[in-house]
């Protein structure tokens, strides 16, 4: 029993040892950047396997509505991914005002920030609810007709929750900014398990279909929102909220949050505009090749979750350390941050298996498919642990630091250079079919993470200045 003791305290010992050396700076210990990551892991792990859960559900509805929601999901990550954009804009300005000390500006920013991703998330949704029809006919006209229905009913129902999410994301934006990691956990669950169960009741229980989800969608969402406001109005103290803030956004405010919001969101047009373009290609491969892209979308969701929580929390650490002047704390927490991200890929890439084994009682896919969703998500799971976190989390810090451009168009030209580009060649010329199209993301992933380690070797990316 002692030696058992004495070995645990020394593992205890050695664990915060490593935790003090790699993961504690001047500004912020590792207790703190812990604090940070736990809660958004929890979330993401949320997130994605409501994605999971949520896919499986409708496709109980069979291969026409999961090919359906499959196609305007792909629309409805290129316009969210907008005001997202916005919101990340306001998450860096708040860290940063946060890190300096500054805490009216850190309710200036937080009411721009809420502003801003409300108006865009607003003329999106009035635009596209009135336009779906000729959306659809020109990025999806080759599906079938029962395809297209469903499609119809999803993208009007997804469109009028826009404005939902925006508050929300916004609002959790400003809460990670800050530090509050766990509140923001909190909001985020209130919406994704409302969605849950909303889905239940509309899918499994009503057999509502596709329509059930559009409702679904728009109940948790606007729950959300609502949870949202009143816990920044009502409960929350460390972002100091004046509602009359919203109403008297200065222009300096916006110009800093749209500094940062504003390459990002065009980077996520072009790059998730690519994705779209993509599964115009798809859809033109058959039914088959749609829920095949669809469930290993979902999968994949699921081997990211550590790497999407480190993707995130990097900006409010970066962006803390850089309000606080330190540039080498930013250095060390980066270079912590991609080797936590591609340890935590060997780990998802060893899950994959059980995954996969119970992937035809989650998903009913047909048989003839099945070698094809696991021979990619093979390759991709292999990928991931080299490519992903350069390719992502390294930008993500890079933004937080102030690199908006040089990160947006970097990852706007590999999309469509190499991945569009790639995807074609290996998809229709080399006749890989979906599979190619994988492919070619995983080959564009490496493209971006060595360009982006050239940047963080350089001194331009930390020349910027995002608040006064």
């Amino acid at each position: 029993m002692r030696k058992r003791a004495q070995a645990f305290l020394k593992a205890r010992i050695w664990i915060r040892s490593l935790l003090r050396r790699y993961l504690s700076g001047e500004f912020l210990d590792y207790r703190q950047v812990i604090a940070i990551i736990l809660p958004i892991i929890v979330d993401q792990a949320f997130v994605f396997g409501s994605n999971l859960i949520n896919t499986a559900m409708i496709s109980s509805a069979g291969v026409a509505a999961v090919s359906a929601v499959n196609m305007v999901d792909s629309v409805n990550i290129f316009l969210v991914s907008v005001f997202v954009a916005v919101s990340t804009g306001g998450t860096v300005v708040v860290a940063q005002y946060k890190g300096r000390g500054n805490h009216a500006m850190v309710s200036k920013a937080t009411a721009g920030s809420v502003t801003s991703v409300f108006a865009f998330a607003f003329g999106i949704s009035l635009l596209f609810v009135l336009l779906h029809g000729p959306v659809l006919g020109f990025l999806f006209g080759r599906a079938a007709p029962d395809v297209m229905t469903n499609a119809r009913i999803y993208l009007i129902g997804s469109g009028l929750s826009y404005c939902g999410i925006a508050l929300e994301e916004s609002v959790c934006g400003a809460l990670r900014g800050v530090g509050e990691a766990r509140s923001a956990l909190s909001l985020s669950l209130i919406m994704n398990l409302s969605y849950v169960g909303f889905n239940l009741i509309f899918i499994n229980v009503l057999h509502l279909g596709v329509l059930g989800m559009a409702i679904s969608i728009n109940l948790s969402r606007y729950l959300g929102a609502a949870c949202a406001l009143f816990y920044l109005m009502r409960v929350n103290t460390s972002l100091h909220f004046c509602g009359r803030d919203v109403f008297h956004v200065s222009f300096a405010m916006a110009r800093q949050i749209l500094f940062i919001g504003l390459p990002f969101a065009a980077e996520q047009m072009f790059f998730n505009g690519g994705k779209i373009l993509t599964q115009i290609f798809i859809v033109g491969l058959g039914t088959y090749a749609i829920a095949v892209n669809a469930i290993c979308n979902a999968v994949l969701g699921v081997t990211q979750i550590p790497g999407s929580a480190l993707l995130l929390s990097i900006v409010t650490v970066a962006g803390q350390c850089m309000g606080y002047g330190s540039l080498k704390d930013t250095k060390k927490f980066i270079r912590s941050f991609m080797w936590l991200t591609a340890g935590s890929y060997v780990l998802t890439a060893l899950l994959m298996i059980p995954i996969l084994s119970f992937m035809p009682a989650l998903f009913h896919p047909p048989a003839s498919i099945l070698p094809t969703i696991a021979w990619i998500m093979f390759i991709t799971a292999l990928a991931q642990i080299p490519a992903w976190a350069p390719s992502f989390v390294l930008p993500s810090a890079l933004r937080a630091a102030g690199d908006a451009r040089f990160t947006s168009v970097v990852s706007m030209l590999s999309m469509w250079l190499f991945r569009l580009g790639m995807g074609i060649l290996l998809g229709f010329v080399l006749k890989l079919g979906i599979a190619g199209f994988w492919f070619a993301m995983d080959a564009e992933w490496f493209v971006r993470g060595v360009v982006f380690l050239w940047r963080f070797r350089g001194e331009k990316w930390y020349a910027h200045s995002v608040i006064e």
